[in-house]
């Protein structure tokens, strides 16, 4: 498996009728510059002149069956060639403005679903392995795709492997609060004593809590508790039909997650102020949680740290592709009445980013092959997503993608404004240099929204997910931190100047949120107190039902 294969965040079976179908809705077409266009028609037309080259060096067509002089070597030498210019056309579109980067996501998607290796005809290695097996594969082929069919989505991995609670999200806790939003859980201490002020993680309500808890090895979550930390996190409930949060609004998420979440960790632990992390939407969230908490002279965090999220949306990267006038009316229409947004939906969108990764690859495995996918933790929670209430979700692409209301201080939640400069503690900001879903440039840009005088900009190697889940026991990979002081104007400045340290960004940040944890205390005998004794063991029932 490719690092960059598990780089997105989702992996359902694809709609690709819905989704060009809203692409194509009140497109016009994007203005080219013409000399770029000229320069690459010359270089196009050039290459095929000179014909192709081998294959190889494309990992679809990496197999011995592709090599040689038959046809189906001149079929992928020559897909490897239009495929390759013709990306150059894209790069063209893509920078020519919004229509061209929808023009230019469209065409992805075409040159990634015309490769010869999808189809059985056309794949000599699919090919050779039925003759191998006297049609077994393709007989496998055939309940793979029935069985997928059935599911709703793409197997990405033998989830037969996987249980929640059992061997994923195993860190020792307790659910101590719930709502109907949110169950909160608090993890067992580790260590003899902890620090004074608890600590609250906050994770994207698009997905489940336990891609910070995946294994003990990589658990985001046990490396803070074994720092010392009495941690809390929230885990969002995944609504299902018929449920009642048909109706729930960007400011339900808002009071009864972060708000309540924070409330309750307050009352539970007796502290008047906690730390508190956001990841991704969870810190778009927990950000605008705070900021409505300050309007209302309430300043209950001392410290803020933020993985790779977007405050600022004036360049939301790939997902603004998705993100135009015409598509959220779409969704505004849709929603009027209420509904929710079903998950499906949204990793038909994520896996759109990476079709060669997250849909043919499994095409070509799953069904030419009758292969079953290995077992990997990572793909099991991509494969676990949560739906979201329809009202919600079209307000959070009306006033933060396209109207940038928060960055601009002209967003009102809970009664009031949101002034992101009101939050003035001490934050830490995280980006990954690779991340398509939050650019580390938009990451940068919205750090500055916060206007915090005491806040460390850290960038790390890889993306998304792999940069954020980089484990300290592993060492691996590298990341950049700048001079203590304001931030430079520019995200390359600030690189320009940034030390780059090898290994996992998370003892920088382990040091940082040890200054801000208060002195030590004995550990907590036991979970919740007596307002909010222990509902369940962790992972609690919320994190376990599956959308549908």
């Amino acid at each position: 498996m490719q690092e960059n294969e598990v780089n997105g965040m989702g992996g359902e079976q694809f709609d690709w009728q819905a989704l060009m179908g809203a692409q194509l809705s009140g497109m016009t077409p994007p203005k080219l510059d013409t000399a770029q266009l000229m320069a690459w028609q010359q270089q196009y037309l050039q290459a095929m002149l000179a014909g192709p080259k081998a294959a190889a060096q494309d990992r679809r067509f990496a197999h011995k069956a592709w090599q040689g002089g038959d046809l189906h070597a001149q079929m992928a030498a020559w897909y490897v060639l239009h495929n390759e210019h013709l990306n150059g056309l894209r790069q063209i579109l893509a920078g020519s403005g919004h229509q061209g980067e929808q023009a230019a996501f469209m065409m992805e998607q075409w040159l990634a679903a015309m490769a010869p290796s999808n189809y059985l005809p056309f794949n000599p290695e699919a090919l050779e392995l039925a003759k191998q097996t006297n049609g077994a594969s393709l007989q496998q082929g055939l309940a793979n795709l029935l069985a997928d069919l059935q599911q709703g989505r793409i197997s990405q991995t033998d989830e037969s492997v996987f249980e929640v609670g059992k061997n994923v999200a195993t860190t020792p806790g307790d659910v101590v609060f719930e709502n109907d939003f949110i169950q909160l859980i608090q993890y067992r201490p580790t260590t003899p004593k902890v620090h004074a002020l608890p600590f609250l993680l906050v994770p994207p309500c698009i997905n489940k809590y336990y891609i910070l808890d995946l294994q003990p090895e990589n658990s985001l979550v046990k490396y803070v508790v074994d720092q010392g930390h009495t941690v809390f996190l929230v885990s969002w409930r995944n609504p299902l039909p018929g449920e009642g949060m048909e109706h729930a609004t960007w400011d339900d998420y808002l009071n009864e997650g972060p708000v309540d979440a924070i409330n309750a960790v307050r009352a539970i632990t007796g502290a008047e102020q906690i730390n508190a992390l956001g990841f991704c939407v969870g810190g778009t969230l927990l950000a605008s949680a705070l900021a409505a908490l300050a309007a209302k002279k309430q300043r209950p965090v001392a410290s803020l740290t933020l993985l790779t999220t977007l405050l600022d949306f004036t360049e939301p990267g790939i997902l603004g592709v998705f993100v135009d006038e015409a598509q959220v009316a779409m969704r505004e229409a849709q929603f009027a009445n209420g509904g929710l947004m079903p998950a499906r939906d949204l990793n038909s969108a994520f896996s759109a980013l990476r079709p060669n990764d997250l849909v043919w690859n499994y095409v070509v495995g799953n069904y030419l092959k009758g292969e079953r996918p290995p077992a990997f933790d990572l793909l099991y929670w991509n494969s676990d997503s949560t739906n979201l209430s329809g009202p919600m979700f079209a307000q959070y692409l009306r006033r933060l993608y396209i109207d940038n209301a928060l960055a601009k201080g002209e967003l009102h939640s809970l009664g009031v404004r949101l002034d992101l400069s009101s939050i003035d503690v001490p934050i830490y900001v995280y980006s990954s240099r690779e991340d398509h879903i939050v650019p580390w440039g938009s990451a940068y840009a919205s750090a500055q929204a916060l206007q915090a005088r005491d806040l460390r900009f850290v960038l790390g190697a890889s993306g998304h997910i792999a940069g954020v889940i980089n484990p300290a026991s592993k060492n691996k990979r590298n990341f950049w931190v700048g001079r203590a002081g304001k931030l430079p104007a520019t995200a390359d400045a600030w690189f320009d100047a940034a030390t780059e340290k090898p290994g996992s960004w998370w003892p920088d940040w382990a040091a940082w949120l040890s200054k801000h944890g208060g002195g030590m205390k004995p550990a907590p005998k036991k979970a919740g107190s007596a307002k909010f004794p222990a509902i369940e063991p962790a992972p609690g029932r919320y994190v376990k039902v599956r959308a549908i």
